[in-house]
């Protein structure tokens, strides 16, 4: 829900930024079982309001706008920044540095009383990749803004939906031999996802003084290389490693790109940084925080465990930064645009012509033409793109900011409405729009893809495959329908259709 911003004094208020992210997106669902007033913000709140509890507030911001950040910030006594922007654009470091030294002032301004950051281990004496000496600016940049800041820093989060853990149970899934480069074996000191939740959880109320900086950690040093021996023994696989040390990072990166669900970018950062042993250094969060960290097994163990349900809690491809920019298409410029708009009737309820549409992408594919859109996905890998192999997080239900293979559903309106807008590779912006609605005797289904094209080569993009889209958004129309009208209804008996005492439902 949406929030009115009215003062609240009985229950001390926290804001969360990053809540659509893996590790924010954790942190929300245990804080909410807290005594304290949540509000978080995000940049497109529409993407997170089908996420949180009733209880929960969620409001607009942008820590690239100082402006938005005083609405959010208001009365607030504690706020967790686990804000990133790993998958943006080449000037990450910059508008990171820029939205850490926002938050900062604007919390000063606010009277907030301690902001907590997540960042990652570095060995300051070497040469830092540009993704560790960008969290390490944003930690600087909280602390000058002189708000008592807490910072955490993580090696590798171990949990299922994280980044590193996709990587590795992708590469010992698929690959019986594995050339590994130089940098698998790597020191490193391996944390889960609970634990980096609980040190989150306790920094809200450790009794600190002053600026305090402590690194997190679990309680084994080892690499990459024995992560994935370790998940390989839990799995029941044997695997061979063969070292191959003139692998580099931006082959190793493109590598990744196309056998895990990692895109090549989101690789190579991931890779800069692991070079780097992350090994902890400094004791300290021992004697302030009252944990004890589980072993890197332990931590494999219990992300299997959340592998196998249906539908894990957050994942690192929620965070809209996860595919570049999301904010790169304002809806208050308007493109030229291009439109496919193509209607059917059915012979079927509004009900039953939206459940295919509900179902639509991931192991259901897209009813028409699938080869091409592997084809397409694959095409998309190899520029840096997401490709199809998200898949979607539920069979069956959609909610608003869900990924869905190489789209996020903008729009969802149950039995009416789906609109999803690309975060493929494209020249321009891409929407697939579904729309449902009731007829005398049926139900018509309207499906328009929208596109919006950035110079000439996002027209030459359009018209060149113009021929396949029509093949393609003629067929899926078609597929969709003949699902929707292949739907069974149960029949409602008589005895259904009654009360024990015989009156009508």
């Amino acid at each position: 829900m949406t929030e009115s911003l009215e003062p609240q004094h009985e229950r001390p208020l926290v804001l969360i930024t990053g809540a659509t992210g893996y590790v924010g997106g954790r942190l929300l669902r245990r804080l909410q079982c807290f005594p304290v007033a949540l509000r978080c913000m995000a940049r497109r709140p529409e993407f997170l309001l089908p996420r949180v509890a009733c209880g929960t507030k969620v409001v607009a911001g942008d820590v690239l706008d100082p402006d938005s950040l005083k609405t959010a910030m208001r009365g607030v006594a504690t706020s967790y920044y686990l804000v990133h922007s790993m998958g943006k654009s080449k000037r990450f470091e910059e508008d990171e540095l820029r939205g850490a030294r926002n938050f900062g002032d604007v919390a000063k301004q606010a009277g907030v009383k301690r902001i907590i950051y997540l960042g990652g281990i570095v060995d300051e004496t070497q040469e830092l990749s540009a993704h560790l000496r960008s969290r390490t600016a944003v930690g600087n940049a909280l602390r000058d803004s002189g708000v008592e800041t807490i910072e955490l820093r993580a090696s590798i989060i171990i949990g299922s939906g994280s980044a590193s853990f996709d990587m590795i149970r992708t590469l010992v899934d698929r690959l019986p031999i594995m050339l590994t480069p130089r940098w698998v074996s790597t020191p490193s000191q391996p944390i889960g996802i609970e634990d980096v939740l609980d040190y989150l959880e306790q920094a809200m109320t450790a009794k600190t003084e002053g600026h305090q900086v402590f690194e997190i950690d679990g309680p084994t040093v080892l690499s990459y290389k024995k992560l994935m021996a370790e998940y390989a023994s839990q799995r029941g696989l044997r695997r061979l490693m063969v070292p191959v040390p003139v692998l580099t990072p931006r082959l190793s990166s493109l590598w990744l790109g196309l056998v895990t669900p990692l895109y090549a970018r989101v690789g190579r950062i991931l890779i800069d940084s692991i070079k780097h042993p992350t090994v902890v250094q400094d004791k300290t969060a021992d004697a302030v925080f009252n944990i004890e960290p589980m072993s890197p097994k332990e931590a494999i163990r219990l992300a299997l465990a959340d592998e196998s349900k249906e539908l894990m809690e957050s994942k690192w491809t929620d965070a809209l930064s996860s595919v570049g920019d999301g904010s790169r298409w304002d809806d208050t410029v308007r493109c030229s645009r291009l439109v496919d708009l193509r209607r059917v009737h059915v012979a079927a309820s509004p009900e039953q012509a939206f459940q295919p549409i509900a179902a639509i992408g991931g192991k259901s594919g897209w009813y028409f033409g699938n080869w091409l859109w592997r084809l397409r996905g694959w095409l998309d890998l190899l520029v840096g793109g997401v490709g199809l192999r998200r898949g979607r997080k539920h069979p069956l239900d959609l909610a608003t900011g869900d990924y869905l293979d190489w789209w996020r559903v903008n729009t969802v309106e149950p039995g009416r409405r789906l609109v999803l807008e690309a975060e493929m590779k494209t020249p321009g912006r891409a929407r697939l729009i579904f729309e449902v609605g009731p007829t005398n005797g049926g139900a018509w289904i309207t499906q328009t893809a929208v596109f919006e094209p950035v110079g000439l080569l996002g027209l030459a993009y359009w018209y060149l495959l113009y021929p396949i889209h029509i093949l393609v958004f003629r067929g899926m129309l078609k597929g969709i329908a003949n699902r929707a009208e292949a739907i069974d209804v149960p029949a409602v008996s008589d005895a259904q259709a009654q009360d024990g005492d015989g009156s009508s439902r």
